[in-house]
């Protein structure tokens, strides 16, 4: 059996699982909306970050 804590916030209770490091707007977020499971390439997220870094030095 997996193990779930309940959190509250302005919209009421939610329940998480109790390894997740995530809160409850998150877990909403996750339930309501479709998760596909596929990741970023690296070097889409490699690229990313080559970008944010040429734009911290302007």
């Amino acid at each position: 059996m997996t193990q779930h804590r309940t959190e509250r916030d302005s919209m009421g209770e939610v329940t998480i699982p109790a390894d997740a490091c995530w809160g409850a707007q998150t877990q909403r977020a996750v339930d309501n909306f479709p998760i596909s499971g596929l990741l970023m390439p690296g070097s889409f997220i490699r690229s990313l970050g080559l970008i944010k870094a040429a734009a911290a030095t302007v």
